[in-house]
Parts: C-alpha cells; sequence; structure tokens
C-alpha cells in the first residue's frame, strides 16, 4: 500500500489524531500505510465503544460485527446509523461513514501485511469489549473500580502493548529483516513501550474516568490504603492516594525507560522509525513529570503537555540524532531531572 496515494488515509487520519498523524508522517513509506490503516480501525471501533448515548449491547453488537468483518468472517454491510448520529465530532463521523473503505484497504494488504493488522485489531476489541462489559453499571454515582493489578496489567497490554508487538513486527519484516536483533527483547519492550504510554493516559484522566464510574486503580490497593474508589472524587484526598498514585508513575516510568531501550536498539540508519518511537516516549516522560508535583484528582486542573514543549521536543529529537550522547540525554535515567 502507498500511504502517499491514498487521501483518505491522509486526511482522515490528520482529523482524528493531530499527534499521531505527526508520527505517521515520519515513518518510512514501506510501513506508513499499513500503521496508519490499523490506527484508523482501531479509532472507528473505540469510537463506537465510546458512544455512550448508544446503549450498551448495541455498541457491543457493531463491535463484534465490526470484528467479523475485520477477519474476514462474514462481508455483512454495517449499520451505524444511531452511532454515526450521536457523533458530536465531524471527524469521528467521518470515520464510521467510512469505515467501508477502511475494510477495502485492510483486505487490499498482502497476506502477511493483512495477518498482522488483523491479529492487532482482534486484541484490541477484545480489550474495549473487556472494558465495556465491566463497566455496563458504572455512572457517577457508582464507581466500579478493577479488582487486581494483574487486571489492569492485562488491559494494558490488550489496548496498547499489543500494539508494540505489531509495530515491531511490522517494521521487522519491511525496514531491517536481516538485522542483527534480539527479537525476543524487542518484542518484550515494544509490549512495555505500548503499556507505558497508555497508563500515562489512564493516570492523567483519573479525574474524568472517575465522573464517568470508571477507577482503573485496583480495588484491592485502594483498600490497602482504607479507601474506596468513590474517596478519589475528593480532590481534598490526594494525600491519601498519591502513594499510590505514585507507584502508578513509577511503574508507567519504567516501562517508558524500557520503550526507550528499544529505539535504541533499532538499527541506527532507521532514523525515521527512531524519531517515530522517541517523540510519544519524550512526551510521555514528560506528562510524568508534570504528574508527579501537579494536582491529579482535581477535574479543573487537567494537566498537559504544551505545544510549544512538544515543538520543542521534536526539534531537539532531530537536532542532537547525529550525536549519540546529545540524543541519549534527551531521556535521562528515571530519578534524573526531566
Amino acid at each position: 500500500m502507498q500511504y502517499g496515494s491514498n487521501q483518505m488515509l491522509t486526511s482522515l487520519l490528520r482529523d482524528v489524531s493531530r499527534s499521531f498523524y505527526l508520527t505517521l508522517r515520519v515513518l518510512p513509506s514501506a510501513i506508513r500505510g499499513q500503521i496508519g490503516l490499523a490506527y484508523l480501525l482501531a479509532r472507528t471501533t473505540d469510537t463506537i465503544a465510546d458512544t455512550e448515548l448508544v446503549p450498551l449491547e448495541q455498541r457491543l453488537a457493531a463491535l463484534q460485527s465490526l470484528r467479523g468483518r475485520i477477519a474476514g468472517a462474514h462481508n455483512g454491510a454495517f449499520a451505524f446509523g444511531e452511532i454515526v448520529r450521536h457523533q458530536g465530532s465531524a471527524a469521528e463521523r467521518s470515520l464510521l461513514e467510512r469505515c467501508e473503505r477502511s475494510l477495502d484497504l485492510l483486505h487490499a494488504l498482502s497476506v502477511p501485511d493483512q495477518q498482522l493488522v488483523v491479529a492487532v485489531l482482534q486484541t484490541i476489541i477484545s480489550g474495549q469489549e473487556l472494558d465495556l462489559r465491566r463497566f455496563a453499571s458504572a455512572s457517577a454515582t457508582n464507581i466500579v473500580a478493577l479488582r487486581t493489578a494483574e487486571e489492569l496489567d492485562d488491559y494494558t497490554y490488550r489496548v496498547a502493548g499489543c500494539v508494540g508487538e505489531f509495530w515491531t513486527r511490522m517494521c521487522r519484516a519491511h525496514l531491517f529483516p536481516s538485522a542483527d536483533l534480539d527479537d525476543a527483547f524487542m518484542l518484550a519492550n515494544g509490549v512495555r513501550f505500548g503499556k507505558g504510554l497508555q497508563l500515562v493516559n489512564i493516570l492523567r484522566d483519573v479525574p474524568a474516568d472517575l465522573r464517568q464510574g470508571r477507577c482503573y486503580f485496583p480495588s484491592e490497593q485502594l483498600h490497602a490504603l482504607g479507601l474506596e474508589p468513590r474517596d478519589l472524587l475528593k480532590a481534598s484526598n490526594e494525600p491519601l492516594v498519591r502513594p499510590l498514585y505514585d507507584a502508578g508513575l513509577d511503574r508507567a516510568e519504567a516501562h517508558l525507560t524500557a520503550g526507550w531501550a528499544y529505539t535504541n536498539r533499532l538499527p541506527r540508519r532507521s532514523m525515521r522509525v527512531r524519531l517515530a518511537c522517541a517523540w510519544p516516549l519524550l512526551i510521555g516522560r514528560r506528562t510524568v513529570g508534570l504528574l508527579r508535583t501537579g494536582s491529579v484528582l482535581n477535574p479543573d486542573h487537567r494537566l498537559k503537555v504544551t505545544r510549544d514543549e512538544v515543538k520543542g521536543i521534536l526539534w531537539r529529537s532531530v537536532l542532537y540524532y547525529p550525536w549519540p550522547s546529545r540524543w541519549a540525554g534527551l531521556f535521562p535515567a528515571p530519578g534524573e531531572k526531566h
């Protein structure tokens, strides 16, 4: 697939995710289309899952139907009418309306590429379905929490860690098939890369998720601190939950550090892929720094890396690339200032 010749991928990706679009644009053309298409379809399923004005069972049925189409199990047409009507975003509405075109592109891929895209989407959709069922009864007055740390780890793998595996296999197949790489190391750290980014998102979005009745802090860990999920609605309880929150940040930072090790094991000549990996890692690391010092339970204080900071990260990564020591300094070791 030639990404550059496909205006649907180009324009739609730009509209639904400006941040990932930047990452995608820097990728080599040999993998840009496959990864861009996988992202579009994952965003399509995520849009279906997040359309809360549509009854849960209807969303689950739509996800299951789309999962079957992605796998090639059937060719039935979609009836996204009600889900489309409830989209406040024109970009997400267009995403659903163009789903058939996305599926046509999927089934036009080579068989090996199609298998990789289908496999990662099946895992992502399983995570989305699990999340919908887990929080089926959740509301602002009935906060539902994950039970164990293992459930959290499983969720972050399904919706993000599996993407690290997919990315690794796609790059390996098309960009450096004969490079001397430790594939076990790359796959394991690719998974941690994805998990780290997802954990950062979860920790950043705690106040918003709680007000939708979702708590990703495991209840067993909250109970060990004498807390219930509803206690996290009060910003005044932040000192009580802070040890658990900081432990989550430590775990996220450790995963991001593994992602940085992954990035630096990629062939040095693969500058575009290294940059595409470095940018979300560096932005994620900066977000962790903000969350360590900011108010994290107050819904009115949403912490986010500024556009100017993002531009600085992008420019420095490109400028420092020729000098390995300067490049390495972009991601200090855990505990160092960043």
